[in-house]
């Protein structure tokens, strides 16, 4: 494993070696770091298509900015943390637990498996792979 900063280390992310890695890493960091979904969505490129394999893909800005928003209103806030991260050529892979914390204090861990391609230094199609399941059953119950 190549070393990053130290942060990165404990999730056996490698460091940035192409600017598809980059982008993606900076974009899965900006969740966590309290990013608004009008920020997030500077990341994408104007007909991205960003699909929840379980629910229909959001195509473009705005349809991408009304999905973030849904999501992200429910939550005090949501982090992803990339366990492992490979690309191949602007195809970059993502192993990661997403911990949604909730506004009344209990918290949701998901694993999901993310494929972001990118083009131009921007987002072209973010997939995200997750058991809906395992989701919904946590929201009953947030730990």
């Amino acid at each position: 494993m190549a070393h990053g900063c130290d942060s990165r280390l404990r999730y056996n992310v490698a460091a940035m070696t192409t600017d598809a890695t980059a982008l993606v890493t900076e974009f899965c960091a900006a969740f966590g770091n309290g990013k608004t979904p009008a920020e997030l969505v500077d990341y994408f490129a104007e007909d991205a298509v960003y699909h929840n394999i379980p629910v229909d893909p959001a195509v473009g800005h705005d349809a991408i900015l009304a999905l973030l928003n849904m999501f992200m209103g429910a939550i005090d806030r949501l982090e992803f943390q990339v366990r492992n991260i490979a690309t191949v050529g602007d195809t970059v892979l993502t192993e990661r637990v997403d911990v949604f914390h909730m506004a009344n204090g209990g918290k949701i861990e998901l694993p999901v498996m993310g494929t972001f391609e990118v083009q131009d230094g921007k987002i072209a199609a973010w997939r995200d792979y997750f058991d809906l399941n395992q989701y919904m059953s946590q929201l009953q119950n947030p730990s």
